[in-house]
């Protein structure tokens, strides 16, 4: 059996092509997120940037597209008949990337799952369905912890002053950026949360400087007490998915223990266990 296997944030989409329990071929495109793309758009993107790299299309059983953006049932539609255009002989499923989350850092057992990555969110899953869920609601009133939320501290900061000047002025030359620049992005351009999630990257390359550190960690402390401390996380593991939660998991497991939070697995991408779970 030829399955396909989406994984897609508001960053990028990661394609899994397997044939029984192999995989046969990897790609990556841009994010696929209903909220900020029509079904036209995402349509168009799909037949022409995905379906040219796979020889298979024809030959594909079933696609498994777990997206940001597809919790809600007119979305996930949206998502859905875009795919089967392209892939009309297959049977198409499409979650939300939470799920993709549960299934790949638990599999069919209940815990808490989380996800840091440009956005955050959280959720209580029973091994199968997703139980309960506190609202993430996006960058702008929520997603604490996340490169988005954190980004928009650290340039804020930036902006105003709150940095020493070297590291101002390494930042604005490492980006070749100006304030300008980043006010157009922000307000006036697309996506102005990939935009300001990016900078999570220069972040972590100077997390030794205290006040990066002490903002980071304060985001997670933001996250765990408005969303985790929501559900029953004495009872059940909490476990993390994304790439803020990875590459600053030494912050992030100090922020647990100051929240009275055991975390459990930490991973980057949902792939490796979303390939267990389809192919068991």
């Amino acid at each position: 059996m030829i399955q396909l296997i989406a994984d897609s944030g508001s960053t990028k989409t990661q394609w899994c092509l397997l044939q029984g329990t192999e995989v046969v071929k990897e790609i990556f495109t841009e994010g696929i997120n209903p909220f900020y793309q029509d079904e036209a758009q995402i349509r168009r993107e799909i037949a022409e940037i995905v379906v040219p790299q796979f020889s298979e299309v024809h030959e594909i059983a079933a696609v498994h597209f777990y997206g940001a953006g597809c919790a809600f049932p007119d979305k996930k539609r949206m998502v859905s008949n875009a795919i089967h255009s392209s892939f009309a002989a297959a049977e198409i499923e499409v979650n939300n990337d939470l799920l993709a989350a549960c299934r790949a850092l638990f599999g069919t057992e209940a815990g808490i799952a989380c996800i840091l990555g440009t956005g955050s969110n959280s959720c209580l899953y029973n091994g199968h369905d997703i139980e309960e869920n506190v609202s993430p609601l996006g960058f702008i009133l929520g997603d604490e912890g996340s490169g988005a939320a954190i980004g928009k501290r650290f340039i804020a900061d930036l902006l105003k002053n709150q940095y020493p000047e070297e590291l101002s002025a390494k930042f604005f030359e490492q980006h070749h950026i100006t304030p300008a620049d980043i006010m157009e992005a922000v307000y006036r351009k697309p996506f102005p949360n990939r935009f300001l999630a990016q900078f999570t990257y220069f972040m972590h390359s100077h997390q030794e400087e205290i006040h990066i550190r002490e903002m980071v960690y304060h985001s997670f402390v933001d996250f765990f007490t408005r969303n985790i401390h929501q559900y029953d996380y004495q009872r059940y593991t909490v476990a993390c998915m994304g790439s803020v939660a990875f590459y600053f998991e030494k912050i992030l497991r100090e922020a647990g223990i100051m929240s009275r939070i055991k975390i459990g697995k930490v991973i980057k991408g949902p792939m490796n266990g979303l390939i267990d779970y389809h192919t068991k």
